[in-house]
């Protein structure tokens, strides 16, 4: 009988799920997008049921698409958007607030006070993360203090917290009926409550943000041969299949670009922008506004570590010229329109929507179109749009050189925007590295697969995987170096004009 590995891949703009066979090829596919609520300038919200049932949806039209029956699955793997958070009823299922989505600043005024107390890199040593409104931790106690249904239940034991890994799985494996509350170290680490050294809660974070223990998932490796729960005869599965991975999609991405060993690299190019590096089994200590997070676990052995640079707005800028300039109607058209220019007419770009992300964390920043005079037009500013998700991932390979120790040699890149060959050539002008596009590129989801397979022996190891993985395309740097220089030079102005917008508290 011919068997397959299903990933849930739950993204901040859609929900899809993917089912995979044992080259890694995808046989079947289906996906829906969930609504983005905007309620006040800065906030940004899911709603849970809409995820859930959207969730449902695709892992049944994915399975009628194909025919495959549900217990042909072998193995069911979870990757998510990672800091969006939800708190829920333990006993109804039904969350007390939309989900607080990673890209939210309406948690700035906790984090300031944090800063104000001891410093952004307070709890750095710990978890590898500076003090943010990016990370879970902050979003959770500010539903605490917000919601008074949350803050009760809270208080009697009731409520639950986790992030969409960790609701995913709940409702997959019972929900109210003995779901199975876990998280991986991965989306724990991206908290700000989890000891990446320990890989367990932290007391003394969570005394501070007032989150109560009793709340939080369990946290497991990431690929788990003991599973997490299975899914539920009358749940979408329709058959009882092991859920036993979980990886923030960030990490799911390096996985499935088998990024196995120390030095190796790679950059997701979707709504966010999120490059990582492979830095093995010792996290190492950034001093250049990076990330030191967790990569994965695989059962029992040590945890890999990488660092990570996080840029907010990549494919959502490109959403944003669609949606609220009406530039385009289809993002797929920004290529064409910047394609009728040369360059970018010297207008930049700089999406500091909710502030600047990795290497600045810098909140008090938004964003700008710097440079325009009356020679600039649509064409400019698509191009320059474009160019922003370039120039953001050469700040996050300047700091990890620094950090690393270690010149990045190549790129290995995924997500829906390297369809854009625009793009992807500026990349590989501006880091003077190739950038390589892998035959599969929908390396998030084949990644959670990945450990998902693994955990129940339907891939022997991460040999096996690594022999699978091939390239399709790579993009050659070709730039003029003194053209490129006068180009970061202005990226780099530009980038200053983002800063001190918003007025201290």
């Amino acid at each position: 009988m011919t068997e397959y590995v299903g990933a849930v891949d739950q993204g901040t703009t859609s929900t899809r799920f993917i089912i995979f066979d044992h080259n890694g090829d995808i046989v079947g596919f289906d996906q829906k997008e969930h609504r983005q609520i905007f309620a006040k300038p800065g906030w940004v919200e899911h709603d849970p049921m809409e995820i859930w049932e959207n969730t449902k949806k695709v892992i049944q039209g994915a399975l009628q698409k194909t025919g495959i029956a549900g217990h042909k699955i072998k193995a069911v793997g979870v990757t998510n958007q990672r800091e969006t958070v939800v708190v829920w009823d333990r006993k109804t299922g039904r969350p007390f607030h939309n989900a607080v989505v990673w890209q939210c600043a309406r948690t700035d005024e906790i984090c300031q006070k944090l800063i104000r107390d001891g410093g952004q890199d307070r709890f750095r040593k710990t978890t590898g993360l500076p003090v943010a409104t990016y990370f879970s931790g902050p979003k959770i106690q500010w539903i605490l203090d917000n919601v008074p249904e949350a803050k009760k239940a809270a208080l009697a034991g009731d409520a639950m917290f986790g992030t969409m890994d960790t609701w995913t799985i709940w409702n997959l494996t019972g929900g109210p009926n003995g779901g199975a509350h876990v998280t991986d170290v991965t989306n724990g680490s991206r908290t700000l409550l989890m000891d990446i050294n320990t890989l367990e809660w932290s007391p003394e974070i969570l005394s501070i943000l007032n989150i109560p223990a009793s709340g939080l998932p369990r946290i497991r490796p990431s690929s788990d041969p003991n599973f997490y729960g299975l899914t539920t005869k009358d749940g979408p599965m329709a058959a009882q299949v092991p859920v036993c991975a979980a990886l923030g999609d960030q990490q799911a991405a390096l996985f499935g670009q088998t990024c196995f060993e120390p030095g190796e690299a790679k950059n997701t190019y979707g709504t966010g922008c999120f490059l990582l590096l492979n830095t093995g089994t010792r996290p190492v200590a950034s001093t250049h506004g990076l990330i030191t997070t967790p990569a994965y676990q695989l059962g029992k052995s040590s945890p890999v570590y990488a660092l990570e640079g996080s840029i907010a707005n990549a494919g959502a800028l490109v959403q944003w010229v669609r949606d609220n300039l009406g530039l385009i109607k289809d993002a797929r058209e920004i290529e064409a329109l910047a394609s009728l220019v040369a360059d970018n007419g010297d207008v930049y770009c700089v999406p500091a929507f909710s502030g600047l992300f990795a290497p600045y964390w810098r909140s008090d920043a938004r964003g700008v179109i710097a440079g325009l005079t009356r020679y600039a037009n649509k064409s400019h500013i698509a191009r320059a749009v474009l160019e922003a998700t370039a120039y953001q991932a050469l700040d996050i390979v300047d700091a990890m050189n620094l950090d690393s120790g270690v010149a990045l040699t190549s790129l290995k890149v995924d997500g829906g925007m390297v369809h854009n060959r625009l793009l992807m050539q500026f990349q590989a002008d501006l880091l003077k590295v190739p950038v390589i596009v892998p035959r599969v590129t929908e390396t998030t989801a084949l990644g959670t697969a990945y450990a998902a397979g693994l955990a129940v022996g339907f891939w022997s190891g991460t040999a096996e995987l690594k022999a699978k993985w091939s390239i399709q395309t790579t993009f050659s740097p070709a730039m003029d170096e003194a053209e490129r220089t006068k180009r970061c030079a202005g990226w780099k102005k530009a980038v200053e004009r983002t800063l001190n917008w918003v007025d201290p508290l």
